[in-house]
């Protein structure tokens, strides 16, 4: 059986959180793509909850742009998600992109959580 789009970044997704684990103190950036928006979680593994998220979604970030699917949502996505890990007081972090590439929205959004301070 040919296996599709969708089956092979599910079979990566789960390859690369073998790997990855976020703990208290440097907890798990994930990043969701679909095709409209992009939504950002931060997660704690070990006690399996979410401590902060952020998404094109959101009332403010809603009203500046007029669609999720482009770079300068990614942007405005990972400043947010930024802004909140800081208040929080989280510095470090580890990225997970979610079984795709780090390529257009994904690396825009990376880069803008790293303008705010934050160290993948």
């Amino acid at each position: 059986m040919k296996i599709n789009r969708k089956q092979r970044t599910a079979n990566k997704h789960k390859r690369i959180r073998t790997k990855i684990k976020g703990v208290k103190a440097r907890p798990r950036l994930t990043v969701f793509r679909s095709n409209n928006h992009i939504y950002a979680q931060v997660i704690d593994d070990i006690e399996q909850k979410t401590v902060t998220s952020s998404s094109t979604q959101e009332a403010l970030i809603k009203q500046s742009v007029n669609t999720g699917r482009n770079c300068d949502a990614a942007k405005m996505v990972g400043e947010s998600i930024g802004d909140k890990m800081i208040k929080l007081g989280i510095t470090n972090i580890v990225f997970d992109r979610g079984g795709k590439l780090y390529h257009g929205r994904i690396k825009v959004l990376a880069d803008a959580v790293r303008s705010k301070g934050l160290q993948f």
